[in-house]
């Protein structure tokens, strides 16, 4: 390797930075990397997503949901001072001369953007869709800077929590489903964050600021927690020592009550609205069944800045520990919370309409079935192929795609080799490897006598089946196994 101190400055400059370029920096003529903190997702990976995907969106659809897709991107300002000190994780695209955009955060803001414009007063909507932030990803734990979000949206004037309660219910419904282990949602309310904040002392001017560090307590110690908001956001240790005292605090209904009683949180006229509407809210959870899967909470309080009522996360409790199994730590699985105010954000009269929704954090729950297949050996089939046609003979192409045509038409789900002769051999192999259950063989003496030899791929077994039967044959057979 050339001295550093011999060389012209540029030279040395150029030197280093061929040195220390990372593995995946551009160079021509050399297969590149993906960007950092997004993925390519494998045919296996694929099967895996839209199973899962397949059972959030029927869950949404049994609750009377509609589709709505929106842009990727959005006008910056509409997207920017709606998520606090998350604005910061924003994806702006670069100016070109025209209007500034960014990508977009969640699919929240969007919806609230697309009510407002449409002036749309009543919708129950889900979107799967794609959203981009600038976070520090960390990939084991199911996060990234690209990923895919499934929210589950109520808009509209309703009686008090019963919009609210659905939504709980969805999420229960969702992680039951994808049996991914025993979970817990925790509940609160965001007034009843801010009534705590009040009568612990808390400046009104930090409220958001102290919420984001409290928000940290699932990741962070109470200790680090505290540092943060007494060294670097200025609070005063004493008021930080009477908030720890509440956020350490979590149950069912009970400390419903309990905070009912409390000497000061009782004072604070909008932390009774919170606990008035979490008392509901539990009367209906418990008439759905699912009160001991909610717990409520003092220390959630939800980072974005768009929340004004109830608020919730769910959690796994552990990841299922089955043998052999590496546990994965993949924090919130599912969140929301009621935002009766954005909509009035984008409204130039600023009506508003009140919303309440839900978010699946698929990511996270991709990562865990993934995992847990692998662990398994479970293997996956990447094609839905039904029947495979095949020949035993040489110049048998004309006969192959007439037949497959005519399967196609059917709606049956069939492939071949794209070979003029290929060997019978081969044919059956790729049956074995893909998994496909079915084969159909013709050949000359098959064609002479008006048949279709039909074969099992898994017992091995052939029959011959008249040409006409054969459509009906297969559609018998699928349908048994």
């Amino acid at each position: 390797m050339p001295q550093l101190g011999l060389l012209p400055r540029r030279a040395c400059a150029a030197l280093l930075s061929q040195l220390l370029r990372p593995p995946c920096a551009y160079s021509p003529g050399v297969v590149h990397c993906h960007s950092q903190g997004t993925r390519d997702l494998s045919p296996q990976q694929m099967v895996v997503r839209e199973k899962v995907l397949d059972l959030v969106v029927s869950c949404f659809k049994r609750h009377g949901a509609k589709g709505l897709d929106t842009p990727a991107f959005e006008l910056k300002e509409l997207l920017t001072e709606k998520y606090g000190e998350d604005s910061g994780l924003i994806y702006d695209l670069k100016d070109q001369g025209g209007e500034l955009l960014s990508l977009r955060y969640d699919l929240t803001v969007p919806f609230a953007r697309y009510l407002a414009m449409n002036k749309v007063k009543k919708m129950k909507r889900y979107h799967v869709g794609k959203v981009w932030r600038r976070e520090s990803p960390t990939m084991v734990q199911g996060r990234y800077r690209e990923f895919c979000q499934c929210d589950f949206d109520i808009a509209g004037q309703f009686d008090s929590m019963i919009p609210d309660a659905e939504c709980l219910k969805i999420m229960c419904e969702i992680l039951s489903g994808l049996q991914l282990g025993d979970f817990l949602i925790k509940v609160n309310d965001r007034r009843i964050v801010d009534g705590m904040f009040a009568v612990c002392g808390v400046p009104e001017s930090k409220f958001r600021a102290i919420g984001s560090s409290i928000d940290k307590l699932d990741k962070m110690s109470w200790k680090d927690v505290r540092h943060e908001m007494v060294a670097k956001k200025g609070l005063a240790p004493e008021v930080a020592d009477q908030i720890g005292d509440y956020v350490q605090c979590h149950g069912g209904v009970t400390l419903v009550e309990q905070m009912f009683q409390d000497p000061r949180l009782s004072q604070n006229k909008r932390a009774l609205e919170g606990l008035e509407d979490l008392k509901l809210l539990f009367e209906y959870l418990t008439l759905f069944g699912i009160s001991e899967k909610i717990s409520f909470d003092l220390s959630l309080v939800r980072g974005l800045d768009y929340y004004t009522g109830v608020i919730y996360e769910a959690i796994l409790l552990q990841t299922p520990a089955q043998a052999g199994e590496e546990p994965l730590s993949v924090g919130s699985v599912a969140a929301g919370g009621r935002y009766d105010g954005l909509v009035g954000m984008f409204d130039p009269k600023g009506h508003n309409v009140p919303c309440v929704g839900l978010s699946i954090g698929v990511e996270r729950i991709f990562s865990i079935v993934e995992q847990r297949m692998k662990t398994s050996g479970e293997k996956v089939r990447t094609t839905e192929t039904q029947v495979f046609v095949a020949t035993p003979q040489n110049n048998f192409l004309q006969e192959r795609l007439k037949l497959i045509a005519e399967l196609w038409d059917a709606g049956i789900k069939a492939e071949m080799l794209y070979k003029n002769n290929p060997k019978l051999l081969t044919q059956l192999h790729y049956c074995e490897n893909m998994g496909i259950p079915l084969v159909v063989i013709i050949g000359e003496q098959e064609l002479k006598e008006g048949v279709i030899k039909l074969r099992s791929v898994a017992s091995r077994e052939e029959v011959a089946i008249k040409h006409e039967n054969l459509v009906a044959e297969i559609r018998k057979r699928l349908s048994e196994s």
